[in-house]
């Protein structure tokens, strides 16, 4: 089976000093290797009944669609403030240096919908952790959470410690 990993590129010093950057185009480049990557998210899930799959802003949508159409699933952005046309619900969370907040449409997931959330990487774990508490604020029953890459380094999976959280690699 093809190594995703030979498709994830290190670019040090982005987006500032002392950060190397885990650069996925490469990665969306290659249609077999998006293929396999879609495929083992799936195994990922294992299949578990999804009804709707959210993406956070804007990494997290390339796969995020993808899973959605072959869990037959919806898909639901998480974006940004101000990104979103429809009335939303906002969640700030901390950067660190700093606050930020992510919006949903106060009607994309319905009471009960069971959620799987997806990114591309779980770093710090306050984005996906904001994310968390927006889709529950609508109802929403998180199965579970994945990534394409964690960086377990920055500890972020400990601010999602009541949620399955699944990742394919892991640095």
């Amino acid at each position: 089976m093809l190594d995703i990993e030979q498709y994830i590129r290190d670019v040090q010093d982005f987006p500032k000093p002392g950060v190397v950057f885990k650069d996925i185009t490469p990665l969306l480049a290659n249609p077999e290797a998006m293929k396999v990557c879609v495929e083992e998210l799936l195994r990922l899930t294992e299949m578990q009944p999804i009804d709707k799959v959210v993406g956070i802003e804007s990494r997290g949508f390339f796969f995020a669609t993808l899973l959605a159409q072959e869990l037959n699933a919806g898909f639901v952005p998480i974006r940004k403030p101000g990104k979103l046309p429809y009335t939303t619900f906002k969640q700030p969370y901390t950067l660190e240096y700093g606050m930020d907040s992510l919006e949903i449409h106060e009607d994309a997931i319905q009471k009960g919908d069971k959620v799987l959330l997806h990114d591309d990487v779980l770093a710090t774990g306050g984005t996906a952790q904001a994310a968390c508490r927006l889709i529950e604020q609508l109802g929403g029953e998180i199965v579970q959470c994945n990534f394409l890459i964690e960086l377990s380094f920055l500890k972020g999976i400990s601010k999602l410690r009541d949620y399955e959280i699944r990742s394919l690699l892991t640095y």
